[in-house]
């Protein structure tokens, strides 16, 4: 993946509804970079449904709940 892309896909997430977590405020900056980290360390991981053209980020312990 382009990191333009991943980039554009990260900040999209992170500026979704319901994403602010935690006793403050994070930047988007922040944010994009946990999200990144946890990908980069294998906790989140990019899933895509081809029919729906819809993206998400799991949890890898939610993989199991998905017929992927």
């Amino acid at each position: 993946m382009a990191p333009d892309t991943l980039a554009a896909m990260l900040e999209e997430y992170a500026s979704r509804d319901g994403t602010d977590y935690g006793a403050r405020e994070l930047s988007l900056d922040e944010k994009v970079a946990q999200l990144r980290a946890q990908l980069s360390s294998g906790h989140l991981v990019i899933v895509y449904d081809a029919a729906s053209e819809h993206w998400d980020l799991l949890a890898e312990e939610q993989l199991g709940q998905f017929d992927l």
